[in-house]
Formats: C-alpha cells, structure tokens, sequence
C-alpha cells in the first residue's frame, strides 16, 4: 500500500538483506508483517523484535528521533515504551535509518481491550504528564524537534482551511464541518498558550497506546515526538470515549482555553486526514471521520 510520493518500497526480501549485511545473527529468525502505518513499516522479527523502515526520507527523520531520544527518556517513564536495539545504516537497497527494537506485547486500545475506560483516561493523564516532566536535557524546536504540534495554531491556519474545504466535499453530507470550522476559529481567536515547552509524543492515538488485562501498558511510536506547548498532546482525548475524556482532563486539571485548543488540534488531526489520505489509506480516513464525530457530539453535549 503506498500512502506517499517518492515511497521506498519493502518487502520481506528486503528486510532480509539488510539483516543479514548488518546484524546477521537475526537474519534467519521468523520474519511476519506487524502493521504498516502513515510513517512507518513494520515486521516482527522472532518473539522479541520489531524492525521498523521508514516510508520516505521525511519519515526517516522520525526514526533517528527515537533512535536518539527513547533511550534518554525511558528512564523517565514507568510504563514501557519501545528501546532500539539495533540502529539500521542506510544502504545501496534501502537508503535510509531504520531500526530494531524490543517487541511490546500488547493490543491496542479499544472497546474489546479497555475494561474501565475512566481508569484508562487518568492512567494516560499520568503517562502524559509525566513525559511533560521530563527534563529536556538540553532539546530545542530547532533540534529536530519541531513538528507543527507544539507550536501555535495560527500558522496552520491556511493549510487547516484548506483541509476543512476538502472535507466539504469528502464527508460534508456525513458531518457538520461548518460547525468544525466555528470550533476551529474560536480556538484561533483564544490567547496563545503560555506554558512552557516539553517533550511531546505527538501521536497518542489508541493504536499507539498497547493495553493489557485490560488497563493501559505501554505507549509506542514515538516518530512525532517533539517538544513545545503541550495543548495539542491533549487532543488525543477525542479519540477515546467520554467518560476516558473527563478523567483525562480531570486528572491533568486543564482550564477551558487549554481544552479548546486541544479540540482544535483534534480538528486539525481529523481534517487534514481525510485530506491527504482520501484516496489512498481508507481505514485512516475511518479513523479521521470518528474522531470528528466524536468533536462534535461533546461539543453538542456541552452546550
């Protein structure tokens, strides 16, 4: 399935080679597809390994984030998040980073997993709040580290309104963009956040937090990590159910400007997927549309 221009092809062959030219005493392990999301391709490499490629130069920039970071933020975390064990060298056949890290048992998140969704909420608010915690031991924005979440929403502004009239076309007759647009400019219109920049997962959607007997395990995919304002890791709460949402909010006690902002970088998440991957990765698309419905339904409650 190829989601961008420029893609570098994988393929189990491919994986193969590079194991057996850089780390050839895993080359012959049983080798299986574990997932391929919008950055990344993965297969799991025996019990305990995941090797990770990139889909494009861009995304292998993600890679080396986590291949130098996660090992200097672990440590901070008291769940488990994903350890590299093998930093991948570019090659003639794949030329980009790639990785090898520690395989994490776990299912993702959701309604057949989670058995008390508001002890899942405030267990993520402590996972959330303590990686906001974390030293940054010296990062900036200008390390690498300066993804558009994290920073102000006005920026985005031009590229967002773009977003919002592509899914006037795409889902307009399935949900109210008007009213998304209404939620996104009141958000605009708010005084920018004041706090002061963390580290950030960027990407704490259920796929990305593992669940086990269940309650929350481990958090994975660290690619979007960055470090900024935290309003936009908190837009993460649409993406579970209500009663997951208020124990979120309640436990990390965020004010309604902050809330809103929040919303609006869900909005920003949902808009701009249905966008860009309309036509070529329908299950995202599914996933942009609930979160967007999920936008609108507490907004309508709220009212």
């Amino acid at each position: 399935m190829t989601l961008h221009e420029n893609e570098i092809a994988v393929d189990e062959a491919l994986v193969r080679a590079l194991l057996k030219e850089q780390r050839p005493e895993w080359a012959d392990l049983p080798l299986a597809p574990a997932g391929a999301g919008t950055d990344n391709t993965m297969y799991r490499l025996g019990d305990d390994l995941l090797v990770r490629l990139p889909r494009t130069t861009e995304k292998a920039e993600a890679v080396r984030k986590e291949q130098e970071w996660l090992p200097r933020l672990a440590p901070h975390l008291s769940r488990p998040v994903p350890a590299p064990v093998h930093v991948g060298t570019p090659t003639g056949a794949f030329p980009l980073a790639w990785s090898v890290l520690r395989w994490i048992d776990g299912a993702e998140a959701g309604p057949g997993t989670v058995q008390d969704w508001a002890a899942f909420g405030a267990d993520l608010a402590a996972v959330v709040g303590e990686l906001h915690a974390v030293p940054l031991m010296g990062a900036t924005r200008t390390d690498g580290l300066s993804g558009y979440r994290g920073g102000d929403l006005e920026p985005c502004d031009p590229w967002i309104t773009r977003c919002l009239g592509d899914c006037r076309t795409h889902v307009g007759c399935e949900l109210d963009v008007d009213a998304l647009e209404q939620l996104w400019r009141a958000a605009l219109a708010l005084p920018a956040s004041s706090s002061p920049h963390g580290w950030l997962h960027g990407d704490l959607k259920p796929t990305n937090l593992l669940v086990r007997e269940g309650a929350l395990h481990a958090v994975i995919d660290f690619g979007s990590l960055t470090v900024g304002r935290p309003d936009a890791e908190h837009s993460t709460a649409w993406n579970l159910p209500q009663e997951a949402r208020q124990a979120y909010r309640d436990a990390l006690d965020l004010d309604d400007a902050t809330w809103s902002r929040a919303r609006a970088w869900a909005i920003s998440t949902g808009v701009s997927g249905i966008s860009y991957y309309w036509d070529t990765f329908p299950a995202f698309v599914d996933e942009c549309r609930a979160l967007l419905r999920s936008v609108l339904a507490d907004a309508e409650a709220a009212r």
